[in-house]
This record gives C-alpha cells, sequence and structure tokens, in this order.
C-alpha cells in the first residue's frame, strides 16, 4: 500500500475515533484519543511536531500554579475549622506517621517494578536532550532540614518548594484557630473560597489536558520515533502493575 494512501486511512479511522469521543464526552476519552493523534502528527509531520513542545510546557505551568494556593486553603480550613486544636495534633501526627510509612512502601514497590520491569532501558537520547544537564548540590543534614522551613513565602512559591509551602500553611492555620471572632470568621471564609475557586481553577485547566497530552506525544514521537511509544506503553504498564500491587498489599 502506497504511504500516502495509508496515511489517509489513518486519518479518516482517527476522525471516528474523534467522533466516538464526542459523543462519550470524556475527558479520559479525549485525553486517550488525543495520544493517537499526537503520535500521528508526530509520525507524518516530525518538523511541525517540534513546534508543539510549547503547548504541553503551558499545561504544565498551569498546573504549577494550582498547588500553592490550592494546598494552601485546604490545609488551613482544614486545621483552623476545628475547634479543638488537641485533636487535630493527634490527627496530624498520626496521618503524618501513616504517610511516611505508606510513602516508603510505595517506594519500594516502585523500585522494584521499574527493575523488573527495565522500562526505558536502551532508549537513546537525541543529542540536544544530552547536553541538558541538571546541576544537582549536594547537601548535608542541616541543609536539609533547614530547607524544609521558609524564609520567604514568596519566594517559596516561586521555587515550588512544596514542603515550605506545608509548613507555612500548617502554622499560619493553628495561628488563625487561635485568634476569636470577626477576624478569625473573615480569614477562615477567604480561605475557604480561595480552595473552591481554586478547585474549579483546576477543572478549567484540566479542559486543556488532551491538547497537552497530544502536543507532548507529538513531540516525542516528532522527536524519537515511533519506537519510543514502545518504551513508554512499557513504563505506563509498569505504572499500573505497580499502582495494584500497592493497592492489594497495602491500602
Amino acid at each position: 500500500m502506497p504511504p500516502v494512501v495509508a496515511a489517509v486511512l489513518r486519518w479518516i479511522f482517527l476522525g471516528f475515533v474523534c467522533l466516538w469521543a464526542y459523543r462519550r464526552g470524556s475527558l479520559t476519552t479525549w485525553i486517550l484519543v488525543s495520544m493517537l493523534i499526537g503520535a500521528e502528527v508526530g509520525h507524518d509531520f516530525p518538523e511541525f511536531a517540534q513546534y508543539l513542545k510549547i503547548v504541553s510546557k503551558i499545561f504544565l505551568k498551569l498546573i504549577k500554579t494550582i498547588v500553592a494556593p490550592l494546598l494552601f486553603g485546604t490545609l488551613v480550613v482544614g486545621i483552623a475549622g476545628h475547634a479543638d486544636l488537641k485533636q487535630v495534633g493527634r490527627m496530624g501526627w498520626k496521618s503524618l506517621l501513616y504517610f511516611e510509612v505508606v510513602t516508603t512502601v510505595a517506594l519500594f514497590i516502585g523500585l522494584i517494578a521499574i527493575n523488573v520491569s527495565k522500562a526505558g532501558v536502551g532508549i537513546k537520547l537525541p543529542p540536544a536532550a544530552e547536553a541538558e544537564q541538571v546541576t544537582v548540590t549536594k547537601q548535608g543534614w542541616e541543609d536539609i532540614i533547614l530547607h524544609i522551613f521558609p524564609e520567604n513565602i514568596a519566594k517559596s512559591i516561586f521555587e515550588g518548594q512544596i514542603l515550605q509551602i506545608v509548613v507555612f500553611s500548617v502554622l499560619f492555620g493553628i495561628g488563625l484557630a487561635m485568634l476569636k471572632g470577626e477576624p478569625r470568621k473573615n480569614m477562615l471564609n477567604f480561605a475557604e473560597g480561595l480552595s473552591e475557586v481554586m478547585f474549579k481553577f483546576t477543572a478549567i485547566v484540566m479542559y486543556f489536558a488532551p491538547f497537552a497530552v497530544g502536543a507532548a506525544i507529538a513531540y516525542t514521537v516528532g522527536h524519537m520515533g515511533l519506537g519510543i511509544l514502545v518504551n513508554l506503553f512499557k513504563l505506563l504498564a509498569t505504572l499500573y502493575v505497580a499502582l495494584l500491587a500497592f493497592m492489594l498489599l497495602v491500602l
């Protein structure tokens, strides 16, 4: 079959898939369909696909804007919304202990899963990707402890320091819980309103997800070829197997 005819047939098939996704009206369905379209765009138009990287970067930037205000609003409401700080403290340390233990177990499950499947082994990065190196500064135990506490909350938000934002939000929530009367009520209403707005903001950003996913797949396929999808699906399979093991063994 001539390559042009094969490409036309593939696009006709994708057209029917888009029609099916439109009838389903599900965001998850559109994300899966966008992966197929992205792979086809990257395969048929690799030069054009290189310019689509900016679409996925925009989406990631929007996702990052959600984290800080959402964490602040939910933590402040969760802490200051309770009248008994002792009860909040008991729940807090138990939740923290549970989180640390479960997270450690999840890390071990992930390490075992990726070492068994070896997803990603054999991928040869292009020269441009190999040239991009991340500089990592070695930290001692004092630096690690100091890094937990924020010196400037605006700086922590700008740098995306999640743990510092959490510490600030917890202390802010405790301080707010100690207040009485109108100041506490006003600030608590503000935090509740902020949380609700950020949930709506998240819903709006997620409508952009199919475009971002499709653009990322198109850029990757156009950059490294269709063979990279085999490793991607292998990685996704590893993820779901690890999640299933985590649900069965831990939760």
